[in-house]
């Protein structure tokens, strides 16, 4: 069993009443944290967000190079287009 910071051992009823209130608390917020942690449309949010994140740290010049390679595929299959 885990220990406790408290020795319940020498605790007076009310104060052992006190503790064990104390230690239902706390083992009801951690079960509440991980629920949080698990729950799914929680734990998509968290990885759109590190998505986002990751994207927004971009290297302007990658992003310039894929906008410049993107154009010229662009131009590239309109002159084809035009071409025939």
């Amino acid at each position: 069993m885990a220990e406790t910071e408290t020795d319940t051992v020498n605790l007076a009823p009310g104060e052992l009443v006190t503790e064990i209130d104390r230690t239902r608390t706390e083992l009801a917020r951690t079960i509440d944290e991980i629920a949080d942690r698990v729950s799914p449309s929680k734990v998509a949010r968290r990885a759109s967000a590190r998505a986002r994140e990751q994207v927004s740290q971009v290297n302007p010049l990658i992003g310039g190079a894929v906008a410049l390679a993107a154009v010229g595929v662009t131009g590239y299959l309109i002159w084809r287009r035009f071409r025939r």
